[in-house]
């Protein structure tokens, strides 16, 4: 499986991004793509992740309506709309494949995009 995320960049704080995550090779009818992200210096956080067996889920901190995920009609790419920027959002953000189920463990994740970095400004 190979998945490509891109959208990232610079913006100032209060400002939004939309991340796009482009899977492919995958042949399971059912699977779920997770957005995780790393700040600098800290640990990989799961953001929010979309499947056909979980619908959407946004985990802890990341509720409260700034992310949300969604996907195109094909399903062969994953989007995340950031709203209300905030500078400690600056992170690199990672989507991620699995079969099945979500899960907010980022080691039950079998594949990774590379990431894009999002930097915002105060």
């Amino acid at each position: 499986v190979q998945l490509q995320a891109s959208g990232g960049g610079l913006v100032q704080s209060g400002g939004s991004l939309r991340l796009s995550c482009t899977a492919s090779g995958f042949s399971l009818e059912s699977y779920a793509i997770g957005w995780f992200r790393q700040a600098p210096g800290k640990e990989r956080e799961a953001v929010s992740c979309i499947s056909d067996e979980d619908g959407i889920i946004v985990w802890g901190d990341f509720k409260g309506g700034r992310f949300s995920i969604s996907r195109d009609v094909t399903k062969t790419t994953t989007y995340l709309q950031i709203d209300s920027l905030q500078p400690e959002d600056t992170a690199v953000y990672y989507c991620a494949y699995k079969g099945l189920y979500c899960n907010q463990h980022a080691v039950t994740f079998e594949s990774w995009g590379q990431g894009t970095l999002v930097t915002v400004s105060s």
